[in-house]
């Protein structure tokens, strides 16, 4: 790493402790530094470990750690610091259980004071609106970042702020703050969603009103997305929160350096190679997610059924068994899939765990992304205009699945979540209609390369021409700027009189 200012005023970054948020605070964290700020990066003791490799030499990043004890909290094991090895129905336990950081975040704030080089900014995760107040306190600029796109995140706040579902016996319904979004199927409501009944003993629901209600107390959200592609959700935030929101994206790490692939971008590179344009389908759930035994085996047979489609799948072990776990073949997947499909015919490459992304859906053989609809992994592959098959599992996932859908017209849903009854000819009938000379496959090509013109142009900045979200990067670090100022002028004014 580049030699740090350590008693520089820089901006405190300080993301949730999932792989899908870090990732993207670090991308943006890196982008900062490139406009001549300082950055002071906050995470728990594992997390910063880990993140110590994906710092590229050039960089000063500072990173700092603040104290977490799973173990504190029922139900979660101990030394977890992340999402990555935690099963689904622990993921909100985990949320809820970073309230715990607030004394330990707040104690560094205050060092950083009293040190005489306070923060020029706070930017905080979208959980930890609490954040907030502690920016405020100590006169600090303070922002939220959201690495999920306005229209999905818009969909799932609002249900945590209104329960509507719970107010009608119909199976559809609208979001009373947000109509504009459309109609929402109970069958797009995430467990932790469903579950919760609005009350104020319901823990769920108190711990997310309080935190989305306290986004209003930032001076501004910050997204991942981009003002052409999300105008509905943004303009949601607009009204909801009252403040600026500054569109930055798209916001990822170049390279794929996030995880170590079980499999080099080399070799991945060397089999595309071998296959035609479009002729590829990339299947991956994402960090966090897996399928359901069942629907492993009728994937499975979909893949060898869809013959002129060659694939990529990264697998992991089914719903019930250790996500972390060795992957048996023999027990997951089709009897012979992996002797006749990969081996025999060599139409397809299984992957365990983990797959070098980014290089993959650069490839021209990529024809389209099966998905999970992680706004991370829509970002990575509508910048590439990679169309997408989806498969939503769990959070805003379902909602960022509807809008590519019914308002964008690059994607089409093929299940919804692990209780789902898949059937291979229905996921033989998706794949073929998308990767085929299908009207509709055709459309969606056609639309996936709009959009990719669309944010080459959000980040376009050639002297001649500036991108939206090259404007919203520079209002944003104005703001933080002008904050700065008019806190130097008021000490100043202070001292005189």
């Amino acid at each position: 790493m580049a030699q740090s200012k350590e008693n520089t005023p820089a901006i405190v970054m300080f993301p949730f402790m999932a792989q899908g948020h870090i990732i993207p605070f670090l991308a943006l964290s890196l982008q900062i530094e490139q406009r001549g700020f300082d950055i002071i990066f906050v995470n728990t003791p594992l997390n910063i470990k880990k993140l110590r490799q994906s710092i590229p030499p050039s960089s000063a990043i500072r990173l700092r750690e603040i104290p977490y004890d799973s173990s504190c909290y029922p139900g979660l094991p101990p030394a977890v610091e992340n999402t990555d090895v935690l099963p689904p129905h622990l993921i909100f336990p985990f949320i809820e259980s970073s309230i715990s950081l607030k004394p330990a975040f707040r104690h560094l704030v205050s060092d950083l004071v009293r040190g005489g080089a306070p923060p020029l900014a706070v930017v905080a995760d979208m959980f930890f609106g609490w954040s907030a107040e502690i920016a405020r306190e100590f006169g600090v600029f303070h922002a939220i970042f959201s690495s999920a796109g306005g229209f999905g995140i818009g969909c799932y706040c609002s249900l945590w702020l209104n329960m509507p579902h719970r107010k009608t016996n119909s199976p559809e319904f609208f979001l009373p703050d947000f109509q504009e979004a459309g109609l929402i199927h109970l069958t797009q409501l995430a467990p932790s969603i469903s579950a919760a009944d609005g009350s104020d003993t319901d823990t769920k629901s108190v711990f997310m009103r309080k935190n989305i209600l306290e986004w209003s107390d930032s001076d501004g959200v910050l997204f991942n997305s981009v003002e052409e592609l999300d105008k509905i959700g943004l303009d949601y935030f607009r009204r909801i929160t009252g403040r600026n929101v500054w569109p930055v994206g798209p916001i990822f790490l170049t390279g794929d350096n996030r995880k170590i692939s079980r499999i080099s971008p080399e070799k991945c590179t060397e089999w595309l190679d071998t296959k035609p344009t479009n002729s590829v389908l990339f299947v991956s759930f994402g960090s966090n997610n897996t399928i359901s035994a069942s629907q492993m085996m009728q994937l499975g047979r979909a893949l060898e059924r869809a013959t002129n489609t060659h694939f990529i799948w990264v697998v992991r072990p089914p719903l019930g068994f250790d996500i972390t776990a060795e992957f048996k073949a023999k027990e997951w997947l089709p009897e012979g899939f992996m002797q006749r499909v990969v081996v025999a015919q060599n139409r397809g490459l299984v992957v365990v765990q983990w797959a070098p992304q980014v290089e993959i859906l650069l490839h021209e053989s990529v024809g389209a992304f099966l998905t999970h609809c992680g706004w991370n992994s829509v970002l990575e592959s509508l910048s590439r205009g990679v169309p997408l098959i989806g498969w939503p599992m769990a959070a805003e996932q379902f909602f960022n699945a509807k809008f590519l859908e019914e308002e964008v017209g690059v994607c089409v849903e093929v299940a919804r979540g692990v209780g789902f009854e898949v059937r291979c000819e229905d996921l033989v009938e998706k794949i073929e209609m998308v990767m085929g000379e299908s009207e509709k496959g055709m459309e969606m090509r056609r639309k996936a390369g709009e959009v990719k013109k669309m944010i080459e142009d959000a980040v376009r900045d050639d002297g001649d021409f500036e991108g939206s979200s090259v404007v919203a990067m520079d209002e944003f670090l104005n703001a933080v700027l002008l904050k700065k100022q008019k806190m130097e002028e008021k000490i100043l004014f202070t001292e005189e009189t």
